[in-house]
């Protein structure tokens, strides 16, 4: 073989190789483009996936957080009619936490009928491997009612105590009564317009009986609720007269007041509070039924 032909030779094979590289890298940048346009698609796909489930697990949180509030609710509202006891708003803010312990500042504001109260207490809340112990104290009450006479002494005994149970029982029971006596009174206002009158109220511990005829003289009742230092809640009815000095001059006999005061006391032992109230109003007016105003 010639020269010329040994170098035509050398030269196309040369050719040949480098058309062979270039087949190969086109070869690769066509792999590596569909492994882009894979991969691409593959993570467009995943974070469709991913968007999917977080809107999916984000409904699922949000229907599941509505159930637990509305559980909530209606528990609380199981529990108002079970006690009695209505809250308008209750905070806590920890003031110490530490290891197995922790101490929370709670304030309650509430309502039970007419009577509306703020509770304040530390609670004390210990932990160890078997139980969880947890302790009241520096309790405080606030009544915000018109007449704490009667409470007095039985809030101060709380304070002391911490007994935060009894407190919540006995405001229940004492609020029933005043609801009783509310009742009462409205009852005998309305079916005795002329007689009866409530100068403070419906909620007051005073009820007014005025004799039609006979200007200046009147009865009193006087219905207060007493609660013991133990919680104990009783109601105390008492009748009370006024009579002109000129119509006293006219019963030889003991006072007519004391009189009607002592048999008012033996009708509230025989027929309780409404029908020995209505007695006194009928002995007062001296006539049937009226009829109520309006």
């Amino acid at each position: 073989m010639s020269d010329e032909n040994s170098e035509e030779v050398t030269l196309l094979e040369a050719e040949v190789q480098r058309l062979q590289a270039e087949i190969k890298a086109l070869q690769q940048q066509d792999v590596s483009k569909d492994v882009t346009v894979q991969s691409r698609g593959c993570m467009q796909d995943a974070l469709r996936f991913l968007s999917g489930r977080s809107r999916d697990l984000e409904e699922t949180v949000v229907s599941r957080l509505k159930e637990e509030v509305e559980e909530l609710e209606e528990d609380l509202k199981l529990q108002t009619q079970w006690n009695g006891v209505s809250v308008n708003s209750c905070t806590t803010r920890t003031l110490q936490s530490r290891d197995q312990e922790r101490v929370q500042l709670c304030r309650l504001s509430a309502r039970c009928s007419q009577v509306e109260f703020q509770v304040e207490f530390q609670l004390s809340e210990v932990k160890d491997d078997l139980r969880t112990e947890r302790r009241i104290s520096d309790l405080n009450l606030v009544l915000d009612f018109s007449d704490l006479q009667s409470l007095s002494s039985f809030l101060s005994r709380m304070e002391e105590t911490r007994d935060l149970l009894l407190f919540l029982r006995t405001i229940r029971t004492f609020s029933e009564r005043c609801d009783d006596r509310t009742r009462t009174f409205q009852h005998f206002q309305e079916k005795f317009p002329s007689v009866v009158s409530l100068p403070e109220g419906c909620g007051s511990e005073v009820m007014i009986l005025n004799h039609p005829e006979l200007p200046g003289c009147a009865f009193f009742v006087h219905w207060s609720i007493e609660v013991s230092v133990g919680g104990a809640v009783a109601p105390n009815i008492q009748l009370l007269s006024k009579i002109p000095e000129q119509a006293m001059e006219q019963f030889p006999y003991p006072p007519a007041g004391g009189a009607a005061a002592e048999a008012f006391q033996s009708l509230l032992r025989i027929l309780g509070p409404e029908a020995a109230i209505e007695s006194i109003i009928r002995a007062v007016s001296l006539s049937e039924d009226e009829e109520p105003c309006g």
